[in-house]
């Protein structure tokens, strides 16, 4: 399976959080999920979202750093090597 791009894994959160707009609110009244939780997990995956759009925004630099090991002091990396590694 092909690995998702950047913009399609915004959108997913941006899904996601919708989704969870939604739904915590109910359960959080069926008292199936505190509100302190609901609002722990909203804020964890609006951070995700918040770090997936610093690096599109900042996408160029960041894979610049990366094909140039900037301050790794490692071998040369492409993106696609770094993302194999962290999986």
């Amino acid at each position: 399976m092909k690995r998702p791009s950047l913009i399609a894994q915004i959108q997913e959160v941006e899904r996601e959080l919708g989704k969870r707009k939604d739904v915590y609110p109910r359960l959080v009244k069926t008292r199936k999920l505190r509100q302190s939780e609901a609002d722990f997990y909203m804020g964890r995956m609006e951070a995700v979202l918040v770090t997936l759009r610093w690096l599109q925004e900042h996408e160029a630099a960041v894979r610049a750093a990366v094909d140039l090991g900037v301050g790794t002091g490692a071998p040369r990396h492409t993106g696609d090597d770094l993302a194999d590694a962290a999986r």
